[in-house]
């Protein structure tokens, strides 16, 4: 899932890929905004609040919402230097969701002493919006630039786009186009899945809820080799038993 790229990528893997970093990110949007007040999964939102604060005046929140543009930013920047210098590519991957768990274990760990102070939102907010620019920016790599995990905006308007294909030109390359379709149905589907789960778990759990998408942020890093395994041990018991 993570390990294939270029040709030796194919669309099962990015479906796998989006069903559990999309899960991921929507648990993340939705318990972050009901933990801190802030949307941490995407930026559009947080350049009109900028573009507000600054024609108000608000200097001070101004500064704060451009710091989380730019921890967004860093965060991408700070993915791709990862997957692009690295030599063992397997490794550069591992670094950036390495660097989203031990934020997320931070944020569940710590989030208790959260008291609605500017700083300390700044700290927590700013920390999960830094995470979610490298994981958007890693899964934009892996897959080619077919997945995007962290918001629906361009999920809906490329999903309207084929739509529209498929009706106006029936038959024309319809396989390939309902493909992507239905790669673009599982992102929306297991992104408000996540959000859905994220919000119900935060109103019983708290803080405690960012361990479970860390959880499975672990299961998708090691996903391929359990496979791999499992696929072996499978096949040794078959041939053990004929």
């Amino acid at each position: 899932m993570l390990r294939h790229i270029g040709r030796k990528r194919n669309y099962r893997h990015n479906v796998r890929l989006a069903v559990l970093l999309c899960f991921t990110a929507g648990m993340v949007n939705a318990a972050g905004f009901l933990a801190f007040s802030v949307l941490t999964t995407n930026v559009t939102g947080h350049a009109a609040l900028l573009a507000q604060k600054l024609a108000t005046g608000d200097l001070r929140s101004a500064r704060m919402v451009g710091l989380w543009l730019l921890l967004f930013l860093a965060g991408a920047f700070f993915s791709s230097f990862c997957t692009g210098k690295s030599r063992h590519r397997r490794f550069g991957y591992t670094i950036p969701i390495v660097g989203e768990v031990l934020i997320l274990l931070m944020v569940a760990g710590f989030g208790h002493t959260f008291d609605q102070s500017i700083i300390k939102t700044e700290y927590f907010a700013g920390s999960l919006l830094f995470a979610m620019g490298m994981q958007n920016a890693l899964v934009s790599t892996i897959s080619g630039y077919v997945v995007r995990t962290t918001h629906l905006t361009g999920m809906f308007t490329d999903l309207g786009i084929d739509l529209y294909t498929v009706i106006s030109t029936p038959g024309q390359n319809s396989a390939a186009v309902k493909r992507k379709i239905m790669l673009r149905l599982v992102i929306i589907f297991f992104f408000l899945a996540g959000g859905i789960a994220g919000g119900y778990l935060f109103l019983k759990f708290k803080y405690f809820t960012f361990y479970l998408p860390a959880a499975v942020l672990v299961v998708a890093m090691f996903y391929d080799a359990f496979r791999v395994r499992v696929s072996k041990m499978i096949h040794r018991i078959r041939y053990s038993y004929l």
